[in-house]
């Protein structure tokens, strides 16, 4: 693409052309809209300029594939059900080193980057931590220049799009590819058949051997479509291949004619459900089995086509391991291990212990929860008729892992009981990865020593050199170089710009963190963030909030463990405390919620409720002189989130000590100079190492003290309620009407699930009540320290300096080099333009 006459220099990155990509750009508007710039929507627009980025990221990926054929490394096959991977467009121009340039061209063109980059839907393939967490190691795998694939599900409608009616979520179709998605490839050359229900027949051979085949089965094709990830600036481009689903036979003809109108589309139906939503909703058997369905189908389709795509290379497939590794990302692929054993079993004709030893030196296993409810358990029945011949496979394993555990723990039978794959009933998926996979990790390193000596000790006593922790991290090209330029431009002027691609040098920042020239920058990017974001809430929340007072934010998932409760409570208290005096000393509060709940998930949904009811009634009442605001934004998600973690002043980390994994939007708003309020859990614990007791507010109960009550007992929730007066005030404002004047029983539940006034089940299982002073405490520090300015800014500059640990590049370096053994791929230089 460099002119003949321009003087040249040799990279592996970006080769750009600006009127190239100019010419480009309208000649796609006209063939794409039949339009001239200036005619064209800004929707429109971001399409051409989406494709004239493709063709350059295509240029790079083909070389890429081109080189993995030349060099074979090792491959990864990263397998999860989410990838929450956010915008393209612009993360693709940085990490092609263009935003710049491409920022120019545009600029002539009339077009403002910034517009066009708005114009592209969130691809609505993930939903949390894990999806989010998935999308961060395939950018860290294409950096560092490693051979990999994610395999998931290309989803029509995603979780849902969150609609906030009435105070209520509402769950909305999340119609993301209503205008298609220009970097995806449609890739029907790979297309795959996932086999449902029927029966297993066995046919003896000459040598009396059975060979299984599955009968009477509905039948499903699977289609890949594959997105380009970028590397930052080394032309390697990976691949994340998505699953789209489509019927065997489109459409019965015979059917039709005889009017069976319903038989002529089932096959369509079948394979529409599949990848219609994530996570349907499984409170129902219907909703079970097509989770089941769901997991299956890309995890058959993904494994059939990396064994088929490691042969056409290679002739023997005893040595599968040696070039290829499936990631098993958290419980929902599992069921890869078995799939991986049919395969070899059926198709290759291997012997069970052949099949075995390159099945257990393939498969990997990482656990992301502490919570036993979440480690997926299928009831046999549906597992055995939805999947007869990978349930063969699982009770085989069954039956010899358990031989294995008697074996080794004679007359023990609470080891059965505790590490059977198949017991009481069901199938349990994460025992399946545990036992099968040649290595276990957790995501941090609290989680993967209560792994060890909780939820999996029995298992850890048995094959202890499975286990390790891989503690996790982020990108910091989407969340800092992307997300947050300002401050992104202020680090590299102060450090240089290795930081982007070398984290720990991020660390240099610590000599500026007294300095009263860069407290002011620092402080005005931060003001300048917390401006845009106001702008934000008033366009979509119609709330008025000033940039002036602290930015105090929980943003994620919403689950009980989670804490927003919490969090709503202590606002709720600290209005009361208002209320009763309003010439109070209290420094303007801002409190930020984004959360989506499980569509089933009540708790969760009153939760949300709540927190929109209490701003109502905070939001609308004057005499505070606005000195506490709360909002609730719509449907949080990797766009506006890059806004939100930018503009914090104020990080929410307060899960019940011992329930959070890792946590990741802890690191990201660390690196966005917030300061986290939290408890010592997941990855909060090595934050504090990192960055220091001064520089962190901690709070409430330890793990272990949890882990004790759990066990143990002797936390009393009623005790609380009945000695504090404050603590009880608030509860009785859950029932009394405050916040429901129309409906004074509307959160009963709320109420109830803290105080267990009805004896079905536990009282306060997340310890919101027992951490409440201590949290309330806590936020009081905050006050103080914020209204230090100087203070304030030390110890914000100080957590971004101390992000260098939590990048997703750390992580994954230390997968390739304790678990994966991935080499890396040496990309050809090329002639670009000085």
């Amino acid at each position: 693409m460099a002119s003949k006459k321009t003087p040249e220099t040799v990279t592996t990155g970006f080769v750009f052309d600006k009127e190239m990509f100019k010419n480009s750009v309208l000649y796609n508007v006209k063939t794409l809209h039949r339009k001239t710039i200036q005619e064209a929507s800004p929707e429109q627009i971001f399409q051409a300029v989406a494709y004239a980025v493709k063709d350059t990221v295509v240029d790079n990926w083909m070389d890429t594939q081109k080189q993995f054929e030349k060099q074979d490394p090792k491959t990864v096959y990263y397998m999860s059900m989410e990838f929450l991977m956010g915008r393209a467009l612009g993360n693709n121009i940085i990490n092609l080193k263009a935003y710049k340039p491409v920022k120019e061209a545009l600029d002539e063109l009339g077009v403002d980057l910034n517009v066009i980059e708005d114009q592209e839907p969130d691809p609505a393939l993930g939903n949390g931590g894990l999806g989010r967490l998935a999308a961060c190691f395939l950018d860290s795998l294409a950096t560092l220049g490693y051979a990999a694939y994610g395999c998931g599900i290309r989803y029509r409608y995603g979780m849902f799009k969150q609609v906030i009616r009435d105070g209520y979520q509402v769950e909305a179709p999340d119609n993301w590819l209503e205008n298609g998605n220009p970097f995806e490839l449609r890739r029907p050359e790979y297309s795959k058949i996932v086999k449902f229900g029927g029966w297993v027949e066995a046919t003896p051979d000459e040598n009396g051997r059975n060979h299984y085949h599955q009968e009477g089965y509905q039948s499903v094709k699977a289609i890949p479509y594959d997105l380009p990830v970028v590397g930052y600036g080394n032309g390697i481009v990976d691949t994340l291949r998505i699953w789209d689903a489509e019927p065997v036979e489109c459409f019965q003809l015979d059917s039709f004619d005889k009017g069976d109108y319903q038989k002529a589309v089932e096959q369509d139906n079948l394979a529409r459900n599949i990848v219609e939503v994530l996570y349907p909703n499984d409170n129902h058997y219907a909703g079970k089995e097509l989770r089941l369905k769901q997991q299956y189908f890309f995890i058959s389709a993904s494994v059939q086509e990396a064994v088929e795509k490691y042969m056409r290379k290679h002739d023997d497939i005893h040595k599968l391991y040696e070039k290829v590794t499936f990631q098993l990302n958290d419980t929902h692929p599992t069921v890869a291990t078995a799939e991986l054993m049919r395969i070899l079993l059926d198709d290759y004709k291997l012997e069970w212990m052949e099949a075995w030893e390159i099945m257990s030196k393939t498969c990997a296993y990482t656990n992301h929860t502490i919570m036993s409810e979440a480690l997926e358990k299928w009831p046999i029945e549906l597992f055995s008729r939805l999947l007869p011949r990978i349930y063969q496979i699982i009770e085989e394993i069954n039956r010899r892992f358990v031989a294995d555990i008697e074996k080794l723990y004679p007359n023990r039978p609470e080891k059965v009981r505790n590490m059977a794959i198949i017991y009481d009933g069901q199938v349990r998926m994460a025992y399946l990865a545990i036992a099968c996979g040649y290595s276990v990790n957790g995501v941090a390193r609290l989680h993967t020593e209560i792994l060890k000596n909780q939820e999996l000790k029995d298992f850890y006593e048995m094959m202890p050199e499975k286990f390790n922790n891989k503690t996790n991290g982020i990108t910091q090209r989407r969340f800092l170089l992307h997300g947050n330029p300002a401050l992104a431009s202020w680090v590299t002027a102060h450090v240089g710009d290795d930081w982007i691609t070398n984290l720990p040098k991020i660390a240099k920042l610590k000599v500026y963190a007294s300095d009263d020239k860069a407290q002011q920058e620092f402080m005005n990017i931060k003001y300048q963030n917390k401006v845009r974001l106001a702008k934000y809430i008033l366009e979509h929340n119609g709330i008025e909030v000033d940039p002036r007072s602290i930015f105090d934010v929980q943003v994620k998932r919403l689950h009980e463990y989670k804490r927003q409760l919490l969090n709503i409570l202590h606002v709720m208290y600290l209005y009361n405390k208002l209320k009763d005096d309003p010439n109070m000393d209290f420094y303007p509060r801002t409190f930020i919620f984004g959360a989506k709940a499980a569509a089933g998930y009540y708790n969760a949904k009153m939760t949300i409720k709540l927190i929109n009811s209490v701003a109502d009634v905070i939001n609308n009442d004057e005499s505070i002189q606005g000195k506490i605001k709360v909002v609730f934004i719509e449907n949080y998600r990797v766009s506006n989130a890059e806004m939100i973690f930018a503009a914090a002043d104020v990080s929410e980390q307060i899960s019940t000590a011992s329930k959070e994994a890792s946590g990741t939007g802890n690191m990201k708003f660390m690196l966005n100079g917030a300061i986290t309020i939290g408890t010592m859990d997941g990855a909060n614990v090595e934050m504090y190492e990192e960055v220091g007791k001064d520089n962190m507010f901690i709070f409430g109960l330890t793990s272990d003290e949890v882990i004790n009550y759990e066990k143990n007992g002797g936390y009393d929730p009623t005790e609380i309620f009945n000695n504090d007066p404050d603590i009880r005030r608030v509860l009785m404002q859950l029932i009394n009407g405050t916040y429901s004047p129309n409906d004074p029983d509307r959160f009963r539940t709320l109420y109830n699930s803290l105080l267990n006034t009805l004896s079905t089940s536990k009282a306060d299982t997340y310890f919101i009540l027992k951490d409440f002073r201590s949290y309330a405490e806590a936020q009081k520090k905050v006050e103080e320290a914020y209204r230090d300015e100087k203070r304030w800014a030390k110890m914000a500059i100080t957590n971004v300096a101390s992000t260098g640990k939590f990048t997703s590049d750390r992580t994954i370096q230390e997968y390739v080099d304790e678990i994966w053994h991935l080499d890396k791929v040496k990309m050809p230089k090329k002639k670009t333009v000085k």
